[in-house]
């Protein structure tokens, strides 16, 4: 009989329930972690449960496992997994560290993690490492205002990452909840935009300078927050307006008309960085660093050594601890009750 361990699975319905499935085989080039906790990402791996609720597949079997932010601990390698070894505390992200007891992950997804950092923090690993590409994306420099649209998981981290730049962050967000959470960490400028004239309270945080850039950290419809954000943007002496739009959370808006005007860049933000679904730097094949400076495992690197340096906050980001055994109702309070909860970390 084959060994099991237990895994967090979405039904044909969209129910996510506890299930026990086939422990992983390690292939080449893979580590075997014993999985402490995980991290469920409330926006992209709530997409799915979402749609099938709305329409469930006709395949009444169907059973898809999700997750890509987990820590654990290395119980076993095989093949060529470089620094790592059997006993590091490491954090794991991509399609293998998915929300299940163990996981086998490529050598290039995972990161080791120093002692100051728990197994807690290091699952927001992944979703940070989003934040950071999108900030990289966005080339704030020091001095310039920010304005930053979703207090989500990523758009919180992203803040903070662009007040550590240097950068003076305005964030716009309706649940109170999050804008407390903002508070705790350090991001003490956030309105209410259904309560006031956003585009007029970001001219006046951006004043006499007007803002140069903005992150959409939030999926859905975004025609009303388009125009409104370009808006906002600096005005040229030439009447048009410039700056940096930043799009990571998965919204859609419409680029023309009468909304379109002036010369603003666009730039789609995904994922972690170079590497990320690259099967063969996944697996070891790493890029030459001259052409290729912060791959995915980079950034988690970089965002791991700035939790342990306290100067990154995650923690007020949990709200919720659950057992595996309990993840449908994490899950259900993420798609229902978006207002009480933000991180909700699933424990092993």
């Amino acid at each position: 009989m084959k060994e099991v361990c237990k895994a967090a699975v979405v039904t044909y319905n969209g129910q996510v329930v506890c299930r026990e499935v086939e422990m992983p085989e390690l292939k080449d080039n893979e580590v075997l972690v014993k999985v402490h906790c995980s991290l469920i990402s409330p926006g992209t791996e709530m997409n799915n449960p979402r749609a099938l609720r709305e329409k469930p597949a006709e395949d009444k079997e169907y059973a898809g496992r999700f997750g890509y932010s987990s820590a654990g601990e290395i119980i076993a390698v095989k093949g060529d997994v470089k620094d790592l070894k059997v006993g590091m505390r490491v954090a794991c992200m991509g399609g293998g560290a998915k929300h299940a007891s163990y996981n086998a992950v490529p050598v290039n997804l995972v990161v080791p993690i120093p002692d100051n950092v728990s197994y807690e923090e290091a699952t927001f690993a992944s979703l940070a490492a989003t934040s950071l590409q999108a900030v990289r994306r966005t080339e704030p420099q020091l001095g310039e205002y920010g304005i930053v649209l979703g207090l989500g998981i990523v758009g919180n981290l992203a803040a903070q990452l662009y007040q550590l730049s240097g950068a003076r962050v305005l964030c716009w967000e309706a649940l109170r909840n999050r804008r407390a959470i903002a508070r705790k960490c350090g991001l003490k400028n956030a309105i209410d935009f259904r309560r006031v004239n956003a585009t007029e309270k970001s001219k006046e945080f951006a004043a006499p300078y007007g803002v140069d850039f903005a992150l959409m950290a939030f999926g859905g419809n975004a025609d009303k927050a388009w125009e409104s954000v370009l808006a906002a943007m600096k005005v040229s002496a030439d009447g048009h307006q410039m700056g940096r739009i930043v799009a990571v959370g998965g919204c859609k808006f419409t680029v023309g008309g009468g909304a379109w005007s002036g010369n603003v860049d666009i730039r789609p933000s995904s994922r972690t960085g170079a590497g990320y679904h690259d099967p063969a730097w996944e697996y070891g094949k790493d890029y030459p660093d001259v052409f290729v400076q912060f791959t995915s495992q980079r950034n988690a690197r970089e965002l791991i050594a700035l939790i342990a340096e306290k100067k990154l906050k995650v923690t007020p980001l949990i709200t919720h601890r659950i057992k595996i055994e309990d993840v449908g109702t994490g899950c259900d309070m993420l798609i229902e009750h978006p207002e009480q909860a933000a991180g909700v970390i699933l424990e092993y």
